[in-house]
């Protein structure tokens, strides 16, 4: 009977890393479903700027680094499970943006173990970091039709900065989409990208209540319009593999990609009266609203909460920080480098685990640090700073338990505990890498959110993407 039970494959191709994970449904499970194997893989994929005058800010990742990482988690999983898939679910980074040529974007490699594909016609990976559209650049963009603001990083705005500085860029290519658009499109050999309206989205200019692009507006401006992708319902098929793919049989069905948030938030979100916390590279607090909830019609960059398509045409009410573990990994670089400055050697990973260990011991502190050294999307010019510092609060304890509560404190002032429980939140569950390995930033959202905190595993979007497709399959079998 074990072997009946359907098998899905969830991919995530993250900033940072590339996750994969195989779930089988699990009746006896609370959850419904067990991880059979999952695998992850850094993606080291950050890559010299091509754009000319994007400066130091620009941020761009070579998208054959990400698919080698991606090549090598699938490796790693179990060929025998992976002969079973029936299904696989894609997310990942969303705001980025990577061009191709429409049936030269890829080419399927035969002759190694299995068939894989490796990039041809394809530009660098723009990422959600990439911080060359300034806040001038911006404010020339046209206002868009949408509930949601457009920043830097965000894929419509980067695709004006290139049409601006760099048009010839544009011109070798005729398709565009995230990260995970591009995987979907190349494992199905799709003629047109597809995107699911939570990546259309996070581009910006994107209608979610019209379903629909801005095209009036962005034409009128000499936007490129005909890069813009074709738009599916999340959770829905763009296509079925057009080859056998590490043991998975051709044929088999692939899910429209979905964000990262959504799939990290559907992979734990147990009850709709759940917030979900997730704190890694960045930070986001996460609550299913109300049905029938419509966001606003214009939108308020002034505004910490914004509000993001879910599934089945809901919404999720998010803050997004963008400082998280990355400030946490700023602040270890700095250590290192004034010991190396000082003529000291020491590791990385040896400083966290000290410095956690260290704000362990030391409960509380009067030291106060706001830790946004990269802004905030609705207070861009806010950066970091250290306040109440007396001579006794200066220890690494005190110094590491200011900074992970200043992480908290910040989102806290984004979304409250008043605000989430007016909603109807009932319970926090917390996730991510950086809160999952980190005691004292668990005991600071315990002390900033007084509701049941539940801190799963590092549950992610690649678990999300598989449920996705886990759960449309046992559907379609029960129909």
């Amino acid at each position: 009977i074990m072997a009946a039970r359907p098998i899905t494959l969830g991919i995530d191709l993250g900033t940072t890393s590339v996750k994969a994970a195989l779930l089988r449904a699990a009746p006896d499970e609370p959850s419904g479903f067990a991880v059979l194997a999952s695998c992850a893989r850094a993606a080291r994929a950050e890559a010299a700027v091509e754009s000319a005058g994007a400066g130091p800010q620009g941020r761009e990742q070579d998208v054959s680094r990400i698919l080698q990482a991606l090549h090598e988690c699938l490796a790693a999983l179990p060929r025998q499970q992976l002969r079973s898939v029936v299904g696989i679910g894609v997310s990942g980074q969303m705001h980025g943006v990577v061009f191709w040529k429409t049936g030269q974007g890829c080419e399927w490699i035969e002759g190694g173990i299995t068939p894989v594909f490796e990039p041809r016609a394809v530009s660098h990976l723009v990422t959600w970091q990439d911080g060359r559209c300034s806040s001038e650049f911006l404010a020339s963009l046209p206002q868009p039709k949408s509930h949601l603001s457009v920043a830097t990083g965000f894929g419509c705005a980067t695709i004006f900065w290139l049409l601006k500085y760099c048009p010839e860029s544009l011109k070798s290519y005729d398709a565009a989409g995230t990260i995970h658009d591009y995987v979907v499109a190349m494992l199905c050999g799709l003629p047109r990208p597809l995107m699911s309206d939570q990546n259309a989205a996070s581009w910006g200019y994107f209608n979610t209540q019209s379903q629909s692009w801005n095209v009036e507006i962005l034409r009128s401006s000499g936007f490129p319009v005909h890069l813009l992708p074709d738009i599916a319902e999340p959770g829905s098929v763009a296509g079925r593999t057009s080859h056998m793919w590490f043991e998975i049989p051709e044929g088999t069905e692939v899910g429209v990609a979905l964000g990262d948030l959504q799939a990290s938030v559907y992979s734990c979100m147990a009850q709709r009266t759940d917030a979900v916390l997730n704190i890694s590279t960045s930070v986001q607090l996460a609550a299913s609203m109300p049905s029938g909830f419509q966001p606003g019609e214009t939108p308020d960059p002034t505004a910490p909460v914004a509000y993001f398509p879910y599934f089945g045409r809901t919404y999720l009410g998010v803050a997004a920080s963008l400082n998280g573990g990355n400030v946490l990994a700023t602040f270890v670089h700095m250590l290192v480098q004034w010991m190396a400055d000082l003529g000291l050697e020491v590791e990385e990973s040896t400083v966290y685990s000290c410095m956690i260990q260290a704000a362990v011991q030391q409960r509380d502190t009067h030291l106060t640090i706001t830790p946004t050294v990269l802004g905030e999307r609705h207070l861009p010019d806010q950066l970091a700073s250290v306040t109440r510092i007396s001579s006794s609060d200066l220890s690494l304890g005190h110094v590491t338990r200011a900074l992970c509560r200043g992480i908290v404190q910040n989102l806290h002032s984004m979304l409250p505990i008043q605000q989430l429980q007016e909603w109807g939140v009932e319970r926090v569950m917390g996730s991510g890498s950086a809160l999952s390995r980190n005691e004292v930033l668990k005991q600071e959202v315990q002390r900033a959110f007084p509701l049941p905190v539940s801190f799963g595993q590092d549950v992610d979007a690649a678990v999300g993407a598989a449920l996705v497709m886990l759960r449309r399959h046992l559907n379609q079998k029960e129909s």
